[in-house]
């Protein structure tokens, strides 16, 4: 396998080695002994795939209408991972995407390396197959490419053949295609830029593996796989296809599945081989309000069939591990975590922030030497009962089954009678929010819910509190298994007193529940308001 130039990677390696690295206080899958605890990254990278190049390894997921889109996480040793980049900055197309579009935009990526580049293909489902590329996954990807336009297009992944040939597998959308549970493979121009064909069905799963989909394409001793799962996101089982032929016909094998273990829906990954040539499954597993957190499984082949994790059951299909001993890649490398803490001491806002839509300048301002975030008072969308459509949400995943958030907020309202909020947020199909507003008779604190927001519910108070002044600290703490927050503030930053009522997080569209800060001002209110973040802090 080729490598990125000696000069490019050791002055990452100098920049990733004078960083310390970032460790969770609520998850780390590294158990610090040679072995590894699933899942690996208990926050929702939703369809994840992996590409090895070298000896480094990078991981992008679903990101749908998040912005900055298409994350890469990067890895030495496949089970330590650190958020480095997205490979797209604005959801596209852009006009479409600076309003929030839930659930919509990409759609199950691969991740394949080419030429000395790195590609990226997703399905948009209303739009088509698109690509990014680049020569440096820490810096600028190219602009995205329309490779196939259409309607229902999804889970695409690219095959570039030995013999020169391109080729993409995809599945289709029923919402939008009107069918789904097929699978199609297209010729492509040597470029991987260009679909030339109409395409093949290759493979139809409506009578054994309903809603097949998320296809990647791989090709090993003569043959042709498609790794496809099928069954559903929550309930579904991984199938294997295999062929001598690029079109088929295809034989069919199930090589992992839930079966007596409590890992739900094991399905939609990645196939990762060593260079010391061990072979490796990542896949995610369904946790509701959790979303779609990675797994990782051991895998070897035989009778040059790939089998997954362990066969508990005796019944010939693989089950997901808890714990295995780490991937060998020859040395050992530092426990590191995505990052989820942000002090707001850097140039920019952590890279874990998303935006509920594509991110307008002047949403907030990160000035150097200033340590805190300002996000400016933005008026609501008109005609809303609720936080659902405003696309000036900063979101980060959950990133643990328990956790607490905890942050210092002050608004400054810069006008006597101002309708300006700011808080913390818990968000999903339903959403609850602590938040510090201002009115004619000065500053209060509020819990509040829309339950039902994806519907257009309204947002109702739950209990709310005069304030002393214009700065309170606020936490929202999360268990599990249900998901479970408690709201809580404090006026001094010590002593915390509970407010409103438990609120149980709910997904949102195809995601799991997001935790994060909002800054809003009604339509009515006179311009101007900002409200000054000191730290967000993710512990247990």
């Amino acid at each position: 396998m080729r490598t990125f130039s000696a000069t490019v990677l050791l002055f990452y390696a100098s920049i990733l080695c004078a960083q310390k690295p970032y460790l969770s206080e609520v998850w780390v899958a590294d158990n610090g002994d040679g072995t590894y605890k699933n899942p690996i990254i208990y926050a929702d990278y939703s369809d994840p795939d992996v590409v090895r190049v070298g000896d480094d390894y990078f991981m992008t997921a679903s990101s749908f209408n998040a912005a900055p889109g298409l994350p890469i996480l990067h890895s030495k040793d496949m089970v330590n991972w650190k958020l480095i980049n997205h490979a797209l900055p604005l959801q596209i197309p852009i006009e479409t995407f600076n309003v929030p579009q839930h659930g919509n935009g990409v759609w199950a990526p691969s991740i394949r390396y080419h030429n000395n580049e790195i590609y990226i293909y997703w399905g948009d489902p209303d739009f088509g197959v698109y690509m990014v590329k680049t020569k440096d996954p820490f810096g600028t990807w190219e602009d995205p490419i329309l490779v196939m336009e259409g309607k229902g297009l999804i889970d695409a992944c690219p095959l570039f053949d030995d013999n020169g040939d391109v080729y993409l597998v995809h599945a289709y959308a029923g919402s939008r295609a009107g069918v789904k549970s097929l699978l199609s493979v297209n010729k492509m121009n040597t470029e991987g830029t260009k679909v030339l064909d109409p395409g093949i069905h290759v493979y139809d799963g409506h009578n054994i593996d309903d809603t097949i989909e998320g296809s990647k394409f791989y090709k090993r001793n003569g043959y042709y796989y498609i790794f496809a799962p099928a069954g559903g996101v929550a309930t579904g089982w991984q199938v294997v296809l295999r062929s001598k032929n690029v079109y088929g016909p295809y034989e069919r094998k199930v090589v992992l599945e839930q079966g007596s273990t409590k890992i739900n829906g094991p399905h939609q990954g990645a196939w990762v081989e060593t260079p010391s040539g061990e072979s490796w499954f990542y896949h995610f597993q369904d946790v509701e309000a959790y979303g779609r957190i990675v797994h990782l499984q051991p895998m070897y082949w035989k009778n040059d069939w790939p089998v997954m994790g362990q066969d508990f059951d005796k019944n010939g299909i693989g089950e997901p591990v808890n714990a295995h001993k780490k991937p060998n890649v020859g040395k050992t490398f530092p426990i590191e975590t995505p990052a989820e803490t942000d002090n707001f001491d850097g140039f920019n806002i952590g890279l874990q922030w998303q935006w509920n839509a594509n991110n307008n300048v002047v949403w907030h301002a990160k000035l150097p030497g200033n340590d805190y975030l300002r996000l400016f008072s933005i008026k609501s969308v008109a005609d809303t009962e609720n936080l659902w459509m405003v696309p000036n949400l900063l979101l980060q995943k959950f990133p643990a089954p328990h956790f607490s958030a905890t942050t210092k907020i002050t608004l400054v309202p810069e006008e006597a009678k101002s309708g300006k909020t700011a808080g913390l947020i818990i968000m999903g199909m339903d959403y609850a929010t602590l938040c510090i507003s201002h009115d004619e008779n000065g500053f209060s604190i509020k819990q509040t819910e829309a339950i039902k927001a994806i519907d257009g519910a309204e947002e109702k108070v739950n209990e709310e509190t005069r304030l002393k002044n214009n700065s309170a600290y606020f936490k929202v703490e999360v268990s599990a298994p249900d998901a479970i927050c408690q709201f809580s503030f404090s006026e001094n930053g010590k002593n915390f007193k509970k407010i409103g009522k438990p609120f149980k997080a709910q997904p949102g569209k195809w995601i799991g529940a997001k935790v994060g800060l909002f800054s809003v001002s009604t339509q009515e209110a006179k311009r101007g308001g900002y409200a000054d973040v000191e730290y967000f802090k993710i512990s247990k």
